[in-house]
């Protein structure tokens, strides 16, 4: 058998010698080739600069039809399998494309994403790459500037709400734009109501109800830091004489001080990393949602997700009824929550379907 480094595009046929596709080959990973272009290659394609180019040309040209780039220039540009390239995350704030390579044989195509960015607009390049992918894939590549270093904190907006972005230092690529078109959705609920937003990070979810006429907004995070940036963001739209942040257990804080809210945020991290920790997981999704109706006021709404990617939409749903039981509250179903419209899902990939989110009534 021949020797294959790892990262090489391979050619994947059948039993009669009949070509599949093409992908990256990984001798170390569970998914020893992930594919990327099925069926032959037409006359004279390539895997040149070119061929590349063409995903992030399609990539961009989608996002330009369903986002306002008037309103926001914060999003997702490049979703790995959903824009049909596994192991490339790519996330845009204003100036600034943030990547992410998840794989040894996307590490190795680097300078030709710098290039396809670069014809877009996007001349700042930052490499933010996961310790876990790097182990698991073997890929050396450490996070920093792919061009001249750049501002490592900017202000971007979405929907017109600002937020300050550490690019460096931020969790994920430095903000959670999975979560847009939800926050929207909280928007149209805000006016008149006091929210508490947990798991808050720098406060997404606050912006958009405080900005949208809350009265009073609590968001509390288990980071110091997190809520120092909930403050700051309140400070740069204005509206920081309504909001206050805590740093603190959210599971403590509501079993002890989550009185009077007439909305509850539930945007916790993973709980199930994988597949042997869904038990746990489920336990921990249940003891919040409890904890949330338990306190939520008569007639109020609770937001609720999970964006582990080993619980199902219904087994969620599952947890939730639990929760709903136990708490004593009659709870209804009032709108299905996904991640934003610029994390597509292929058809071909349905594990692109990881953010779960319930809008929910309680009586």
């Amino acid at each position: 058998m021949p020797t294959i480094e790892n990262g090489s595009i391979v050619e994947v046929v059948d039993a009669k010698s009949n070509i599949l596709g093409y992908g990256f080959f990984s001798d170390k990973s569970q998914i020893t080739c992930r594919l990327f272009h099925f069926g032959k290659l037409n006359e004279g394609q390539h895997f040149d600069d070119a061929y590349w180019f063409h995903f992030f040309d399609n990539a961009y040209k989608r996002r330009k039809a369903i986002i306002d780039f008037e309103t926001t220039n914060c999003y997702r540009l490049f979703h790995a399998e959903g824009d049909f390239l596994p192991g490339l995350v790519v996330d845009i704030y204003d100036q600034v494309a943030v990547v992410q390579v998840l794989i040894k044989g996307i590490e190795i195509l680097k300078d030709t994403i710098v290039q396809s960015l670069k014809q877009l607009g996007f001349e700042h390049v930052y490499l933010k790459n996961k310790t876990g992918s790097q182990n698991a894939e073997q890929i050396t590549s450490v996070s920093g500037w792919l061009t001249a270093p750049f501002a490592s904190s900017i202000v971007a907006k979405e929907n017109n709400v600002k937020f300050t972005i550490d690019i460096e230092n931020g969790q994920k690529t430095g903000f959670f734009i999975d979560q847009r078109d939800n926050r929207a959705e909280l928007g149209k609920l805000a006016k008149g109501k006091r929210i508490l937003n947990c798991f808050s990070y720098s406060g997404g979810f606050s912006m958009y109800g405080l900005l949208h006429g809350a009265t009073e907004v609590h968001s509390v995070d288990i980071s110091a830091q997190a809520a120092q940036e909930c403050n700051d963001n309140a400070t740069l739209n204005g509206v920081a004489d309504n909001h206050q942040a805590f740093a603190e257990d959210c599971f403590e804080y509501l079993r002890h001080k989550a009185e009077g809210y007439d909305m509850i945020v539930l945007d916790p991290p993973a709980f199930a990393k994988n597949i042997r920790s869904v038990p746990n997981a489920c336990k921990g999704y249940k003891d919040i949602n409890l904890l949330a109706f338990k306190n939520v006021n008569k007639g109020g709404f609770v937001f609720t997700y999970s964006c582990s990617q080993h619980i199902s939409r219904d087994l969620f749903q599952k947890i939730i009824f639990g929760a709903a039981l136990d708490a004593g509250r009659n709870v209804q179903i009032i709108k299905h929550l996904n991640q934003s419209s610029d994390h597509p899902i292929s058809i071909f990939h349905p594990e692109g379907d990881y953010l779960k989110g319930l809008l929910l009534y309680v009586e």
